[in-house]
């Protein structure tokens, strides 16, 4: 009995404390995303997939060519070896070796090139996306918007799938 005296108390003279809890509790509004399902919807996405694999594509053109110049240079070295004098041998070597050197330089500034190509692509798409996930978010008065193909988020309370929001406010079907 008089434990309930004194919660009876603390509720008469904080009586504050118990709806400023609930009250923050229902203003919190949660949603999710799929962010990588959204960048699919979008038509720009499809274009720079198209622009970067063709980008690659003549990249890769490149080093065919220059795989095929050294193998080439290998057959014919290999052909011409027993034959040949020890300076031009040398210099077949020397051929074949710098060969192998500029294609594994080439390997890895394509590498670095195709990277940058992809930044440069689908930088202003996904700051298009955040752009209109923000907006929406702020126009439906949203506390939290969680990714939900980052795989992160291991547990929520139940939150509203804006995608179709999100998707109206771009302009998608």
């Amino acid at each position: 009995m008089k434990r309930i005296l004194i919660l009876l108390a603390v509720v008469a003279f904080c009586p504050g404390a118990a709806t400023h809890s609930a009250a923050q509790d229902a203003a919190i509004k949660l949603g999710h995303i799929n962010s990588t399902q959204l960048l699919s919807f979008m038509p720009e996405t499809k274009k720079a997939d198209s622009s970067l694999q063709k980008f690659g594509m003549s990249l890769e053109n490149q080093l065919k060519t220059m795989n095929a110049e050294y193998e080439n240079k290998v057959n014919e070295y290999k052909r011409d070896e027993a034959s040949m004098a020890d300076p031009i041998r040398s210099a077949k070597i020397k051929e074949i070796t710098d060969l192998e050197v500029r294609i594994q330089d080439f390997q890895q500034s394509a590498q670095e090139s195709i990277q940058k190509k992809k930044e440069e692509l689908y930088s202003p798409i996904i700051n298009k996306a955040d752009e209109a996930i923000k907006s929406v978010a702020k126009d439906k008065n949203y506390t939290y918007i969680f990714d939900a193909s980052v795989g992160v988020l291991l547990y929520a309370q139940d939150s509203d799938d804006i995608m179709d929001l999100v998707k109206a406010k771009l302009g998608l079907k």
